[in-house]
């Protein structure tokens, strides 16, 4: 009788399991958002999103010194204005929340690399990507006028990169244009180039109070149906001049990081937005899960392709990979 022989897999002692894996996590890895307030002395924890805070600019400096610190070197911010109208005029406005949280993070520390989320949602008091019609609806090409007015105050506010997510047809290639017109050819372009209408905006929504006020934005985000328009809008997007193309959201679109990621030569980031994050932490927080499931995540949008990862988890998790390395 002839015993066939099965191949051996390898024994994964402790040794072993960190000699071939595959991929890790690493500080590096990670842009932590940053959610900026008009005011004075402000650093509130947002009530959707546990462990993250509203920080007005006069705190920012502890902040930042505590993530350069922890070894994360990259931040995206979001600003939250007072005043809001239809044309989202403090989006653009030379002394506009976003642009002076710029110029305080490059007093505070010029090594910090400073992103910028370039949309006019949390900026019109409609709480839409754009400029709107009598009827309510996004007029594009009128739209891309605003947006590189916000993209070039935010170059010469100092930003180091910016990252356009209003989902506009051509908005890249007019950005670039004007970036370059204004003398910041060498500012890159993040495009959140499959941007999906996603049910896991909502902590965000909350903390950045821009919800729409009527409607949708299902006509200019994409339907969470498709995947193949996903390398659609890759393509046309690097063709317009994008550095980096961002699948959002991350957990449920790992498939578009991976087509993206293996069609394309060039950086994916995924964006581990604010659903996915509220649902693991309270998963953890009940018990339900062990906190290494935010790892796991987050070695997911990893091994699906992604080279940078948005996540409010980059301060826990670089502190757990800290305290794991000295152990």
């Amino acid at each position: 009788m002839t015993i066939s022989k099965r191949p051996r897999r390898l024994r994964r002692t402790p040794a072993i399991r960190h000699l071939v894996r595959e991929f890790e996590l690493k500080a590096s890895d990670f842009i932590y958002p940053l959610f900026l307030v008009e005011g004075e002395n402000i650093k509130e924890e947002i009530s959707s999103l546990p462990d993250v805070y509203h920080f007005s600019v006069d705190r920012l400096e502890e902040e930042i010194k505590d993530l350069m610190a922890l070894g994360i070197h990259q931040v995206i911010l979001f600003g939250v204005p007072d005043v809001k109208d239809k044309l989202g005029s403090q989006a653009y406005a030379g002394d506009g929340i976003v642009q002076k949280g710029i110029r305080r993070i490059k007093a505070t520390c010029p090594d910090m690399y400073v992103i910028t989320d370039v949309c006019m949602c949390q900026f019109t008091d409609h709480g839409h990507c754009g400029i709107l019609d009598q009827a309510g609806h996004v007029i594009n090409d009128i739209t891309l006028e605003y947006l590189d007015k916000i993209a070039l105050s935010h170059a010469q506010a100092g930003a180091d990169m910016v990252a356009p997510s209003d989902m506009m047809d051509g908005r890249i290639g007019s950005m670039r244009k004007a970036l370059d017109l204004g003398g910041f050819d060498h500012v890159p372009i993040m495009a959140y180039s499959a941007k999906y209408a996603s049910s896991y905006y909502g902590p965000f929504r909350a903390a950045a109070h821009s919800a729409p006020a009527f409607g949708d934005r299902k006509t200019y985000q994409m339907d969470p149906a498709n995947g193949r328009e996903a390398l659609l809008e890759a393509q046309l997007d690097l063709e317009e001049g994008a550095d980096i193309l961002m699948v959002k959201p991350a957990l449920s679109y790992l498939d578009v990081i991976k087509d993206i990621s293996t069609q394309y030569d060039v950086p994916v980031a995924a964006y581990n937005v604010s659903g996915e994050y509220s649902m693991l932490k309270q998963a953890v927080k009940s018990g339900l899960m062990d906190e290494s499931v935010i790892e796991e995540t987050l070695l997911s949008m990893k091994r699906a392709g992604a080279s940078i990862i948005i996540t409010y988890f980059a301060k826990e998790v670089v502190k757990r990979l800290k305290e794991k390395a000295i152990g």
